[in-house]
């Protein structure tokens, strides 16, 4: 499978996506122009539905409707700030974008490390620290954090060479540590421990690869939650690195030769050192690192300069013969697939070069090859075709599910389908004759089903909402499972209950969410209540258990996740649903996901906060600006809040496949029409708001959320405060320590409780 193992944590979505567009997802931005139909509000009666004025793009319900909610919510709390907000640097910036002058008071705080900027940044973190530090219940949320959190996990074992590598955590460590072991859950060693490369957990894992034999374990870090990788090699025997040393790395893995004498693996030209957190990242090229050589040395395989904007992935073949290299444009799901054939040492042949559809390799019988595509199939199959003769044969027809990811192993193949947001894991032979399901615990995520295709086994995790991942081994000759490790949680799974619900969007689009809520929590608009939403990059939320979210859900609170369109739930008609002039559906969705919530009577505007992470804090700014009257409190964390200069940074170029971008008179259009940054107008009450970014984040630069919070601090008109909480020697989320996650929940979990006037709501224990 393409998918890293589990040892490799990525910490969002969109890393599983290649790992460049701006997810969290948080284990983590199109729009159609003005719309002047009627916003039909399907579950509450018509009296309570009003037509928008002439020309308005969102219509508002109506006085019927908000004092229907009103009559069933409590009062809000008082939330007046106890010190006024900082001065912001500003200045007089105007961009003209086809012919509109747009004006950009706080450009002066795209520069991260200026006197002024600094000096912003220490007296928001003043205020806000000083804010949450009043809050009575900050310790106790982070005391029951810090219990549910201690308990030992382990990651899906892969097998190398006659030994299995595992990852696991004691509970409280910073970083999941490496283990290998004859067995699993026999006696293990340590093959890797990333704790022991900072004093504070900031230097991760962020990648791992073996030789064929197993002898050879190359391995990525990344410092401070930065995308930049730094690659070396260990002896898994001896756990000695060698001197090899590979720099300058983004959205690559390693990728070895059958012989063991080196590996491929994708770069960077070196950047300025003043500006390697921000620079555009261009021109990724494909190098081979011979063992024991300096990187200077290394040997270009493959570039394309006439095509700046195209990433590369290269992929060695189990038998050694062909190198793969997928081409793929920024975050574009639709990819391309070269093959050079190793044994002969030929030119690099364009295999599959129209871009037309997505293609994960699978594996080969000699020079034909097997792919999950999506051409002409948007919700997927399964094909073959060869160097000779590339027409595509169909293997595996495409279903009424989304089939998400594939492994092939012998003449199995095993095929994870997606049924509304949910896993169902089926076994296919290659003639196409279907051998039976994999037996699921229930409504959840499976993941994993790695391993050399040669392999007689494989090992898969399961977690929903409110059970932990338990880790299980596939006998691949019978389909039996059986459960290899079962965590051991403070807390009794049975007295939550997660159901799964429909509702109508805007245009009639009908939309699932899972709702999750411990058993009786009232159904009278009281429950606090936190909206998650992503909706973007083809991204599919599904279950997954975090003790962060059990506490909330221990509180009497509800956690609520729609499968918004943008997303990859559905297939590839669903994700385009949310894309460019058609971003507007995604806000839509989630708009209408909170007014199912608050007629259902679930949760009441007093007690909604909304929340999302990278594209999601787009997904909240966009619809905390477009209804700021039915959201208690947002939470956009280390959010896209930029829509104009997004592409301007790092890597968000490669977004523009989902947003489209303003250098586009058609895309400033849209852009400009949901941008949160252009969309605050001064006077409104606008919820209370927690925005969240960090300072080394190089995915999402950290100026979308800081002129965001400078100019929603100067428009509010109302008494909700509007507070930026900046996290130090972090990123974008990936790699982010232990104590560092559990202090980012308290706070977060804090912020909501005062907020939302939870105050005096005991935790349990």
């Amino acid at each position: 499978m393409s998918d890293p193992p589990s040892w490799f944590v990525p910490g969002s979505a969109c890393d599983r996506a290649k790992g460049i567009c701006g997810d969290e997802g948080i284990r983590t931005p199109d729009i159609l122009l003005a719309k002047q139909a009627l916003y039909q509000l399907s579950y509450v009666p018509a009296r309570f539905v009003t037509s928008a004025p002439a020309g308005a793009e969102h219509p508002r319900p109506s006085k019927a409707l908000l004092g229907f909610f009103a009559n069933r919510r409590p009062s809000m709390p008082d939330l007046t700030l106890p010190t006024a907000y900082p001065p912001a640097p500003q200045g007089d910036v105007v961009d003209s974008y086809h012919g509109v002058a747009v004006p950009d008071p706080y450009r002066a705080l795209e520069d991260l490390d200026s006197p002024e900027t600094r000096a912003w940044i220490d007296a928001e973190v003043a205020v806000t620290e000083r804010f949450l530090d009043a809050i009575p219940e900050r310790a106790t949320v982070r005391r029951r954090l810090l219990e549910l959190w201690n308990y030992e996990r382990f990651g899906t074992p892969t097998r190398v060479g006659d030994e299995y590598v595992f990852s696991r955590n004691t509970g409280l460590q910073n970083q999941s540590v490496l283990y290998i072991a004859a067995r699993p859950g026999g006696e293990a060693r340590v093959l890797l421990d990333p704790n022991t490369f900072s004093t504070d957990g900031t230097v991760a894992l962020s990648g791992a690869s073996f030789s064929d034999d197993g002898t050879l374990m190359a391995y990525a870090t990344s410092a401070s939650g930065s995308d930049w990788l730094v690659w070396r090699v260990r002896e898994v025997a001896t756990g000695v690195d060698r001197a090899d040393e590979i720099r300058w790395c983004k959205f690559s893995g390693a990728s070895w030769r059958r012989d063991g004498s080196g590996f491929y693996y994708s770069r960077y030209a070196e950047p300025d050192p003043q500006n390697q957190f921000k620079d555009e990242n261009y021109n990724q090229t494909v190098f081979f690192h011979a063992l024991g050589t300096a990187q200077s040395d290394d040997v270009l395989v493959y570039a394309r300069p006439d095509h700046p904007d195209w990433n590369f992935s290269a992929i060695t073949s189990e038998d050694g013969r062909w190198l793969l290299i997928d081409a793929s444009q920024g975050t574009d799901p639709n990819n391309r697939i070269f093959v050079q054939d190793l044994a002969t040492g030929g030119d690099v042949v364009e295999l599959l070069a129209k871009g037309d559809a997505s293609y994960d390799y699978l594996g080969n019988d000699g020079s034909t090859f097997y792919f999950r595509t999506t051409l002409d199939a948007p919700r997927g199959r399964i094909v073959k075709l060869s160097v000779e003769d590339r027409t595509p044969v169909e293997v595996v027809a495409q279903s009424d599910d989304l089939l998400e990811a594939a492994a092939l192993f012998g003449d199995t193949l095993l095929l994870e389908y997606l049924h509304d947001a949910h896993s169902v894991v089926r076994r296919v032979h290659l003639d196409g004759g279907v051998l039976g399901d994999v037996a699921l615990p229930g409504l959840g995520t499976a993941s994993g089903f790695g391993g050399k295709r040669r392999a007689t086994e494989t090992f898969y995790s399961y977690a929903s909402y409110t059970r932990p991942s338990s880790v299980y081994r596939l006998d691949l000759s019978t389909g039996a499972s059986t459960l290899v490790f079962a965590p051991t949680v403070s807390f009794d799974p049975d007295e939550y209950v997660s159901e799964q619900v429909f509702y109508t969007s805007r245009d009639g689009t009908r939309v699932p969410m899972i709702v999750t809520a411990k058993k009786g929590v009232p159904r009278d608009g009281t429950a606090p209540t936190i909206l998650y939403g992503y909706g973007g990059f083809n991204i599919s939320l599904t279950p997954s258990f975090s003790p962060a979210i059990l506490v909330w859900l221990e509180r009497g609170g509800i956690w609520a996740v729609p499968n918004l369109r943008g997303g990859g739930e559905y297939g590839e008609a669903w994700h385009l649903a949310g894309t460019k002039e058609h971003k507007q559906n995604v806000f839509d969705d989630f708009i209408a996901a909170a007014e199912y919530l608050i007629a259902h009577e679930y949760t009441s505007t007093p007690k909604l906060a909304i929340f999302g992470g990278s594209n999601g804090g787009l997904l909240v700014g966009a619809c905390m600006t477009q209804r700021p009257e039915l959201f208690a409190a947002a939470i956009p964390a280390v959010g896209v809040l930029d829509m104009l200069r997004f592409q301007k940074f790092t890597i968000g170029w490669a977004w523009t496949s989902d947003y489209g971008s303003s250098d586009d008179a058609d895309g400033f259009a849209y852009l400009y029409a949901y941008s949160p940054l252009h969309n605050l107008r001064a006077g409104t009450h606008y919820p209370a708001t927690l925005i969240e970014t960090a300072d080394h984040d190089d995915r999402v630069y950290p100026a979308h959320s800081f002129k965001f919070a400078a100019a929603l601090q100067a428009a509010q008109g109302g008494p909700a405060p509007v507070l930026i909480r900046i996290e130090t020697k972090a990123g974008h989320g990936a790699g982010k320590p232990t104590t560092k996650m559990i202090d980012e929940a308290a706070d977060r979990y804090a912020f909501l409780i005062k907020v939302l006037g939870e105050s005096g709501a005991e935790t349990a224990a």
